[in-house]
């Protein structure tokens, strides 16, 4: 393996601790962090519903905490880690914050906007693109994920049932 893939492999291991945060508080799973000179700068996992908030995503967490530790909006020279491809929103403050690279481990064919079905982060109209890799610890964090939507559909089936039971 290449230093480069070894290095990929081990931050997104650490957003993947992160996406298990997220799961443990009945999150979607999803856990980001961003490194700087090798050292994890920022770190964040969803939180929309405990936060009762449509900003509480795992990057937006992660880039502005980042930033708080660097000083500057501006995350030139920091790689950013996170276990599902950003949505519309964060991919826009990715491409605001200037960060250069970015790893993901899956796709998000329904809302994802590093390839899925737009590529906010390679958009030459902007002033500014991102390099993507994909791919990094997939099948893992793709499992979770699938783990987490089948829990919540019986659970959501349960609920159900338990109501027509109380009519």
């Amino acid at each position: 393996m290449e230093n480069q893939e070894i290095i990929d492999l081990k931050y997104m291991k650490e957003a993947k601790r992160q996406a298990r945060k997220a799961y443990s508080l009945g999150e979607v799973p999803i856990g980001c962090v961003i490194v700087h000179e090798g050292r994890i700068i920022g770190r964040g996992y969803n939180r929309r519903n405990t936060d009762k908030n449509t900003l509480a995503h795992a990057e937006i967490t992660a880039i502005r905490k980042a930033s708080k530790v660097i000083g500057d909006w501006r995350l030139e020279e920091c790689t950013l880690y996170v276990t599902l491809e950003p949505c519309q929103m964060c991919a826009g403050a990715i491409v605001q914050a200037r960060i250069p690279r970015v790893v993901m481990a899956c796709m998000n064919p329904k809302a994802g906007c590093a390839g899925s079905i737009l590529n906010i982060l390679d958009m030459p109209q902007f002033n500014h693109q991102v390099e993507v890799v994909s791919g990094v610890m997939e099948e893992e964090c793709s499992r979770m994920l699938k783990e987490f939507f089948k829990e919540l559909r019986l659970r959501n089936k349960q609920e159900k049932m338990e109501q027509k039971g109380e009519q």
